[in-house]
């Protein structure tokens, strides 16, 4: 009887289209994401004239979609773990596809932002999920790139939500872009055939013809042979309450790390993602050129992602992301200043590379962090706890900008969180990581066999 470790055989594959394949779903997948978050930043100056509320009423009306996104990454980030997490990634699409399109025939903020937080449970939800799903597949050596890369559709998602903004709004109404979000319902059927689902819990289902194929497509050296026996590694078997085995194995000071930098990375991004067309008109940009930030931002975004993945993949990922925190602190800072266009234009790049850039990364961070059997309840809670960052933002900006304070004071507030993130980064405990526990410790699969095989 063989035993064959689907976590090492997952760790050395090379990449071919069975990768491709994962990967091409999972960034359409966080594309449609990206957009249904961003419609609502590109559409706030429309949605404020036409329904007469004040700035910080339409800050609890973004903010509704955020907190509907913090109970959807705990809760549906965590039931992945037990449902499959294909399951759990058609549910979510359907939730922010279907209820993204419905805001669109809301003719008043009540009604508008219950359906913007009924489709936060599904943005929220997804997140995790893909991102899991892109770690556990990925070859180990290019592992943060596979995922940034993945990621980085959801910066193409706002610049979609930016470009289609800008002819939709002005010809048929802010109405147009949310309802433009229910087209990704059609995919379901693509995901539900194509997309493979999570290895343990296709062993801990037993079912193995699945498996097989999965294997196979994974790495077309393997051959099946009767009596194949599936194991993973003791580090990746979820025994007992998955969310307490978040705090055990020396993981609980780190989680609550990871917990402090996705709080106050959200808070920057969805400060920036709500209010920054809103500021930049506010500062005498027309609405058309303060929507071309919001397009530079991710732009810079998607170079940030894919960039900092390539670093995280050749040097330690947690100096890279201390970096790149340090990078938000300075550039957003200076946004508040006057300077030529240019550099204005570079600002708000760097911007979008250190603040939704970093967030993307900070998400490959976690996925490697925790071991396969927790990943999706490992990443969703810290998404969800961080969630509550992304709720106060909008409030807390547009409660700055009905005070009509200085522009560099409103900038100042986004960038102070950028300090506190990469304090908390720098204290996560990266010996703990269950990537590197498990290239420090080879013999751990050889014990996991003859544990297997004595069973």
């Amino acid at each position: 009887m063989r035993h064959i470790d689907v976590h090492k055989m997952a760790d050395a594959a090379r990449f071919n289209r069975f990768h491709a394949g994962i990967l091409l779903w999972c960034a359409i997948i966080i594309i449609c994401d990206g957009y249904d978050l961003a419609v609502a930043g590109i559409a706030l100056p429309s949605i404020m004239q036409e329904m007469g509320v004040t700035a910080q009423d339409a800050g609890f009306m973004v903010s509704s979609a955020l907190f509907g996104m913090m109970f959807g990454a705990i809760f549906l980030g965590t039931i992945a773990d037990r449902i499959g997490r294909k399951l759990a990634i058609v549910i979510c699409l359907s939730l922010f596809s279907v209820f993204t399109a419905a805001a669109g025939f809301a003719t008043d903020p009540y009604t508008f932002s219950i359906m913007r937080f009924l489709a936060g449970l599904g943005i929220g939800g997804v997140m995790p999920n893909v991102v899991a799903q892109m770690t556990e597949y990925s070859p180990k050596r290019i592992r943060s790139t596979m995922v940034t890369l993945m990621f980085s559709g959801y910066a193409v998602g706002g610049m979609l939500a930016a470009l289609l903004g800008k002819g939709l709004i002005e010809a048929h109404g802010w109405q147009s872009v949310f309802l433009a979000a229910g087209v990704p319902v059609i995919l379901i059927p693509f995901i539900l055939r194509s997309m493979p689902e999570s290895m343990p819990f296709l062993i801990r289902r037993k079912r193995h013809a699945e498996l097989q194929r999965i294997l196979v497509g994974m790495d077309p050296s393997y051959r099946v042979q009767q009596g194949d026996h599936y194991t993973l590694p003791a580090i990746d078997r979820a025994e007992g309450a998955p969310i307490g085995k978040l705090f055990q194995d020396g993981r609980g000071f780190s989680t609550v790390m990871f917990w402090i930098a996705f709080f106050m990375c959200l808070f920057m991004v969805y400060a920036l993602s709500s209010w920054l067309a809103k500021l930049m008109a506010s500062a005498g940009y027309s609405l058309g050129s303060a929507l071309t930030f919001v397009l530079v931002l991710n732009f810079g975004a998607v170079i940030g992602a894919v960039g900092g993945g390539w670093l995280a993949d050749r040097f330690n990922i947690k100096h890279v992301l201390v970096a790149m925190y340090a990078l938000a602190a300075v550039s957003i800072t200076l946004l508040g200043y006057k300077v030529s266009t240019p550099v204005l234009f570079l600002l708000v790049g760097l911007a979008g590379a250190s603040t939704i850039g970093t967030q993307i990364v900070t998400y490959a961070y976690a996925g490697q962090f925790y071991p396969m059997a927790i990943r999706s309840t490992g990443i969703g809670w810290a998404s969800g706890v961080g969630r509550s960052g992304a709720i106060l933002a909008p409030i807390v900006i547009g409660t700055l900008v009905g005070m009509a304070l200085p522009l560099q004071h409103n900038f100042l507030a986004i960038a102070i969180p950028a300090v506190i993130a990469a304090i908390a980064v720098a204290c996560i405990r990266h010996g703990r990581s269950a990537s590197v526990a498990a290239a420090a410790t080879p013999a751990l699969r050889t014990a996991a066999a003859a544990e297997a095989s004595e069973a």
